[in-house]
C-alpha cells in the first residue's frame, strides 16, 4: 500500500508585531520575521522529506486585508511548495475571508491566475489531488460566518444563540453531504477551519474576528475521512484519541503572546492510507515566551534578588516578562531601568512587562472607639469599607454575617 506523506499547518497571522521591533535590514517588524521564518522552517522539511503535499488549514495573514509586501512573503514560500511539484491546499479561515461575501479572500489571488499545483478551499467541495504516490481527494470547509445565513429569510430575526445553533446544522449538514460524495477508493481528508466541541483554546481569542459556531466532534469523526486536518486553534492537540480518523489541530507555528508561553509549536507529518492513516507532530523553533517571577520582599539588596531570579532561567531570545513581589521600602531601590537592563544581560530578547506586586498592609481606622466597643456588624463593615469592597456586595455580605450573628447569639 502506497503512503502519500502530507503535512498539515495551520494559523501564521502573518502582520502580528507584539512584542517586536522594526528590522532594519528589511524594513518589517522583527516578529513578523519571526513567522516567515517558522513558514521557512516548514518549506525546507517539506523539500527535504519529500512531501507529497501541503494542506494549511487556513489563517494566513492577521487582518483580512494584509499588505502587499506580507501578500508577497506568503506567496514566494507557496511558490517554493508548487515549483517543487507538491501540491498545496489553501483553506480560507476567518482571517482569510472578506467582511461582504462579494469581496475577494486574501488567497483569492492564487485561484484567479490560476497558479500550478496550488488549490484555493473557498467554498465546502471536494478536490482530487494527484501526487507522485497517486491521487488522494480532499473535501474543504472554509470558516462558517454567521452572515452566510443571513441572507435567508428564514433566519432573519433570531437570537444570536439560535443564529449559532441554525449554523452548526447546517455545517454538520454539509460534512455528511461531502462525505457522501467522497470515492470510497481514495484516501480521503478533510480540512476545516472552524472550532470543534471539547477543543482546548489558546490565545486565539485575543486576535479572533467574529463569532464562532462550535461543531460537534462527533460530525468530524466519521470513518469516511482518513484525516481531519483542522485549523483555527493555536493550541496543538489531538480530539479523537483511539478512533478513527486522527482529527487534529496543527496549531500555529508561532508564539502569539504569553497565553501560548510553554505551549509547543508546529505542524503535523501525516501519513495518509485508506483506512491506515498515522500521524506524528513535528515540532519548530518558536520564539520562547517567558515569565520570571521573583519574591524579593526578605531579600537585603532586592537588585541582587533579582539577578538571582533571572538566572534561573534560559532567557536568550526569549520575550520576558517579569513579575516582581516587593514591599513598599523596596519600590525606589528597584528601578525599571536597572531590571531592564539585568534581563537584556541575561540575553533577553523584548520585554513584555515588569509586574509589581507591592505588598501593603490595610489599616482599618476606627476613630476614637476601639475593637471591643464595636458590634460584630460595625467592625464587619469597617473591614468591607477598608478592602472598598462594591457596596451591593457588603449589603449582600452584611445580610448574611447578620444571620450568622443571630446563630452564636441564640446558641
Amino acid at each position: 500500500m502506497h503512503r502519500i506523506r502530507l503535512l498539515h499547518f495551520a494559523d501564521l497571522h502573518i502582520g502580528i508585531e507584539s512584542y517586536g521591533r522594526l528590522d532594519p535590514a528589511t524594513g518589517v517588524n522583527e516578529r513578523v520575521l519571526d513567522f516567515l521564518r517558522r513558514f521557512d522552517e516548514l518549506v525546507e522539511y517539506a523539500l527535504e522529506q519529500e512531501a507529497d503535499a501541503v494542506i494549511f488549514a487556513g489563517d494566513a495573514f492577521k487582518t483580512r486585508t494584509p499588505t502587499p509586501t506580507y501578500q508577497r512573503a506568503f506567496a514566494r514560500r507557496v511558490k517554493r511548495l508548487a515549483d517543487a511539484g507538491i501540491p498545496v491546499l489553501l483553506l480560507a479561515g476567518n482571517h482569510d475571508l472578506p467582511a461582504m461575501v462579494q469581496q475577494a479572500s486574501s488567497v483569492e489571488i492564487f485561484r484567479t491566475l490560476d497558479v500550478p499545483n496550488v488549490v484555493v478551499g473557498w467554498r465546502e467541495e471536494i478536490h482530487r489531488l494527484e501526487t507522485r504516490h497517486g491521487p488522494f481527494q480532499v473535501a474543504t470547509l472554509p470558516y462558517p460566518a454567521v452572515q452566510r445565513l443571513l441572507v435567508h429569510e428564514e433566519y432573519r430575526g433570531l437570537s444570536i444563540e439560535q443564529l449559532d445553533q441554525a449554523l452548526q446544522a447546517v455545517i454538520t449538514d454539509n460534512i455528511q453531504a461531502l462525505a457522501a460524495q467522497l470515492d470510497p477508493s481514495l484516501p480521503a481528508v478533510l480540512a476545516a477551519h472552524l472550532s470543534v466541541s471539547g477543543a482546548t483554546y489558546g490565545s486565539e481569542r485575543s486576535v479572533m474576528i467574529g463569532r464562532d459556531a462550535v461543531i460537534l466532534k462527533s460530525a468530524l469523526a466519521d470513518p469516511a475521512w482518513d484525516y481531519v486536518a483542522l485549523g483555527h486553534i493555536h493550541l496543538h492537540q489531538s480530539l479523537n484519541e483511539g478512533g478513527y480518523p486522527p482529527v487534529v489541530y496543527a496549531g500555529s507555528m508561532e508564539r502569539i503572546d504569553f497565553g501560548e508561553e510553554g505551549q509547543p509549536k508546529g505542524f503535523c507529518q501525516v501519513e495518509l492510507a485508506r483506512g491506515d492513516t498515522t500521524w506524528r507532530f513535528i515540532p519548530l523553533r518558536a520564539r520562547p515566551f517567558i515569565t520570571v517571577t521573583a519574591d524579593i520582599r526578605d531579600a537585603t539588596d532586592p537588585l541582587i534578588a533579582v539577578q538571582q531570579a533571572v538566572a534561573t532561567h534560559n532567557l536568550n531570545g526569549a520575550v520576558v516578562r517579569l513579575n516582581l513581589r516587593l514591599k513598599p521600602e523596596q519600590e525606589a531601590l528597584v528601578r525599571d531601568r536597572d531590571v531592564r537592563a539585568v534581563l537584556t544581560e541575561a540575553g533577553a530578547y523584548f520585554i513584555g512587562a515588569i509586574n509589581r506586586e507591592v505588598e501593603r498592609t490595610v489599616r482599618v481606622r476606627l476613630g476614637t472607639l476601639t475593637p471591643e466597643e464595636l458590634t460584630d456588624r460595625e467592625l464587619l463593615l469597617k473591614y468591607l469599607e477598608a478592602k472598598q469592597t462594591d457596596p451591593q456586595r457588603s449589603e449582600l455580605l452584611l445580610r448574611y454575617a447578620e444571620a450568622l450573628f443571630g446563630d452564636s447569639t441564640s446558641g
